[in-house]
C-alpha cells in the first residue's frame, strides 16, 4: 500500500534573475514544472510524492518528481538553461535528498502534514546552489 506525501522546498536568498523549477520525469523524457524567476524573495515550491515500503520494510519514495534509485532518491531542481531560460549563463541542478525522511517523522505525518526543506539558493560564488547542499539540515515536519 502506499501513501502520498506533500514536499514543501523553501531556496533562501537564490540567485536574482535565475529561473528555478520542479524537475518532473527523468532521462531525456523530463519537463520543468512550477518554474519560478528569482527576485528578493525566497522560492517555494510544494508538490506530492508516494511512499510505499518494501520487502525488507524499508521506505520507498516514487512518483514523477523522485530522481535516482530506490534507495537514494532526491529532488531535482533544474536552474538557469536547465529550467529552460534562455540567455543566462547558468546551467545547474540542485539535488535535494530525500533519504533523511526517517520512518519517524512518517509515523506522525497526518493528511494535512507537509515535509519541510530549506536552503540557501545562492552558492558562495555568488550564484545558484548546484550539487547537493552540504550540510542538508534535513526534512522538518510542518502541520
Amino acid at each position: 500500500m502506499s501513501r502520498e506525501l506533500t514536499l514543501r522546498i523553501v531556496l533562501e536568498k537564490p540567485t536574482c534573475g535565475v529561473e528555478y523549477g520542479i524537475q518532473k520525469g527523468g532521462g531525456s523524457n523530463y519537463e520543468t514544472v512550477q518554474k519560478q524567476i528569482a527576485n528578493s524573495n525566497d522560492l517555494i515550491f510544494e508538490f506530492k510524492i508516494q511512499l510505499k515500503s518494501n520487502d525488507n520494510n524499508d521506505l520507498v519514495f516514487f512518483g514523477p518528481y523522485t530522481q535516482g534509485p530506490p534507495k537514494d532518491r532526491f529532488i531535482y531542481i533544474d536552474i538557469g538553461t536547465y529550467a529552460g531560460q534562455q540567455n543566462t549563463p547558468w546551467s545547474r541542478r540542485l539535488k535535494i535528498p530525500l533519504k533523511d525522511i526517517s520512518k519517524n517523522i512518517i509515523e506522525k505525518l497526518n493528511a494535512r502534514s507537509i515535509l519541510l526543506a530549506k536552503m540557501p539558493g545562492s552558492g558562495k560564488d555568488g550564484g545558484p546552489s548546484c550539487g547537493t547542499i552540504k550540510p542538508f539540515d534535513g526534512w522538518k515536519l510542518v502541520q
